[in-house]
């Protein structure tokens, strides 16, 4: 449960890293945690320095010793669900919020489209051709049914590998069929993974899978109610995605290698009406 102010929030696996930005120093164990701080309007809160965070490890105060506010490089998924449950006005809305959210993105910033059916496909790589992708969108007609728990470890698995902060933005009827991962395993590679997501659900419900999703890895979901809304979801996830902070600390517990651990982080801003979006963890290994 996310609370004003408060959230657990975390990085990726801790490992040994070279310097970074010039404010990391080499080889140590150095955990990142990039957070969004969003003020009671839900719009992000800038202006932070460092002494505002406090930041916690297994309930542990920690010491930060990176600190970074600004516009990070960005690798950002985006995943349409064009299975047959979508034809019609929710297909017309997902190529919609697709473009919304490019349009949105920084020049600089990199895109892949991830079509959701019968089979998962990466219908434009990696790159900040929006043309490609923009096309890419167009092309996608009603097909098959809706591996969604298979889609989501797949684009999850497609954007990992990317640099810079990384996130998954998907867009579907939330309705799973036919996949050969199951709910639990979906939310498991999102735990273990270092990819934000924000789930934007388009059908009648939003599933419960789509909260779980967004709050373990730092995301936010959503459910427009109509087209207006939808827009300014998209207009609005691409904001926080280019307006955050990175945290960096070396852990006060050693981390040992080949022990595999799961270690928990809260991070806390001391000001009211705040709400702090970041990972809830991350694996010590």
């Amino acid at each position: 449960m996310l609370l004003a102010g408060t959230l657990a929030a975390a990085p990726w696996i801790a490992r040994p890293v070279a310097a970074h930005v010039g404010q990391f120093s080499s080889g140590v164990n150095l955990v990142e945690v990039y957070a969004a701080v969003l003020d009671h309007d839900g719009r992000p809160l800038t202006g932070l320095n460092r002494e505002d965070f406090t930041v916690l490890e297994d309930g542990r105060p920690q010491t930060l010793s990176a600190f970074a506010e600004g516009d990070f490089p960005l690798s950002v998924a985006i995943a349409v669900d064009h299975s047959f449950s979508m034809a019609g006005r929710e297909l017309t809305s997902a190529r919609d919020a697709a473009r919304t959210f490019l349009s949105s993105l920084r020049p600089t910033d990199q895109a892949m489209i991830v079509a959701v059916g019968s089979e998962i496909e990466t219908v434009a790589p990696l790159s900040s051709d929006r043309q490609a992708q923009q096309r890419a969108i167009a092309s996608l007609e009603p097909w098959g049914t809706t591996g969604l728990h298979d889609a989501i470890i797949a684009a999850i698995d497609a954007i990992q590998a990317a640099n810079g902060r990384r996130a998954l933005v998907l867009l579907s009827d939330g309705n799973d069929r036919y996949s050969t991962a199951s709910q639990s395993d979906a939310l498991s590679r999102a735990r273990r993974a270092d990819v934000m997501i924000y789930p934007v659900a388009l059908g009648k419900t939003r599933p419960a899978l789509f909260a779980e999703l967004a709050t373990l890895t730092g995301g936010r979901s959503f459910q427009p109610r109509d087209q207006k809304q939808l827009t300014e979801t998209m207009q609005s996830v691409a904001n926080e995605l280019r307006h955050q902070y990175l945290l960096g600390y070396t852990p006060s517990r050693t981390i040992v290698a080949g022990e595999e651990q799961w270690r928990s982080i809260t991070v806390r801003i001391d000001r009211p009406d705040v709400t702090v979006r970041a990972r809830d963890g991350y694996l010590a290994k």
